[in-house]
């Protein structure tokens, strides 16, 4: 599609597959994860007796649920640790090399990594189960998160911009793929529930000329996409509203409303009540699209999710999901789960129809 003068088209496709730099970019938390599990946790050690299922493991580590997920599953993905009928195991190659003092032990070699700042920062974020930024004195706040008496960087105009323009970065890459891949042919009013620049929105505009948006996020994300509607030309058909997605009415009128990366910013109770919000918004026959990354449904990989969902619980209340777990979150609001469409950049869209 040939960009209209003046206008950004947000439907132009990169020449090439930027995925590698975000898999580059992120495989830090291999390092991070895998030392702190040698180093710190005694991981290998503790299955050396023997198997234990997830919840003796994460007790005998002293984890809640989510960071043990996390470790788990980058572990398993790395081919260390497996899963079968319930019971985590030890694979042949943690066996051999990662049990401390076996004759092929090279786990006194990643531990010369244990004192490094990366690393004793992820078992501090391990062991608390709280995000950067989010202890009181910490400068700057959380980046993604809002929530009463957490101080949040996105409340902040010069670092909402920052984070809101960085995260774009990645979605104008991706947005053209989303428009592709998601029929809007009957739709009428598109819901952008956290919507940051509104880019996939300007990209769905773009590819359906008839269709209506609203980008709903915080007064100071909105500035930033208020100036993006104007440079895509899309400014006479996208309504900018702002408001709490967890407390505020949702706008009305939409037949579908787009949650595009944002579950995975927030535990599962979180995540249940805003597909529950959304679920609630729509008429009979609306569609919710997550639009996220996705998780082996048995959580072990693939490896470049599964270090993303380390990022991800570096920095916000979340992880990445699996698709067993965000159908379930569908069913549970009364929605029927469709087949998961790829995008870019490990990305997909799984969408419920009500």
């Amino acid at each position: 599609m040939q960009s209209a003068p003046n206008r950004r088209s947000a439907l132009d496709r990169p020449a090439t597959d930027p995925s590698p730099i975000f898999e580059n970019f992120r495989g830090m938390h291999a390092s991070e994860l895998l030392t702190a599990a040698v180093a710190h946790f005694d991981l290998f050690g503790r299955l050396q007796q023997g198997s234990l299922d997830f919840q003796s493991l994460r007790l005998a580590l002293q984890l809640e649920e989510r960071p043990a997920v996390v470790l788990l599953t980058a572990l398993k993905a790395m081919g260390l640790l497996q899963e079968l009928d319930g019971q985590v195991s030890l694979t042949d190659l943690a066996a051999e090399h990662l049990v401390p003092g076996g004759p092929f032990d090279c786990g006194d070699y990643v531990g010369l990594a244990a004192q490094t700042p990366g690393v004793l920062t992820m078992v501090r974020l391990l062991k608390t189960n709280r995000p950067l930024g989010s202890d009181e004195g910490e400068e700057g706040g959380a980046a993604f998160i809002y929530r009463d008496g957490m101080k949040s960087a996105m409340e902040a105009e010069d670092s909402a911009r920052h984070f809101t323009l960085a995260l774009a970065g990645r979605a104008k890459n991706v947005a053209p793929y989303l428009a592709d891949a998601v029929s809007m042919q009957d739709a009428k009013l598109l819901l952008d529930v956290g919507g940051g620049t509104g880019i996939y929105s300007h990209a769905l505009l773009q590819k359906n000329p008839n269709l209506q948006a609203i980008v709903f996020d915080r007064p100071q994300v909105l500035k930033i996409a208020d100036q993006m509607t104007q440079e895509y030309g899309v400014a006479d058909r996208c309504q900018l509203v702002s408001g709490d997605m967890f407390a505020d009415p949702l706008p009305e009128g939409a037949d579908v409303i787009l949650l595009s990366n944002i579950l995975h910013d927030w535990d599962k109770p979180e995540c249940q009540l805003l597909v529950n919000r959304c679920a609630a918004a729509l008429p009979p026959g609306g569609r919710l699209l997550i639009h996220d990354v996705f998780l082996n449904d048995a959580l072990d990989g693939p490896l470049p999710i599964a270090l993303y969902s380390a990022s991800l619980f570096s920095f916000t209340e979340g992880r990445a999901y699996s698709g067993a777990e965000y159908r379930e979150m569908l069913e549970t609001a009364g929605l029927t789960p469709q087949p998961i469409q790829p995008t870019l950049v490990h990305c997909g869209v799984l969408a419920g129809v009500k």
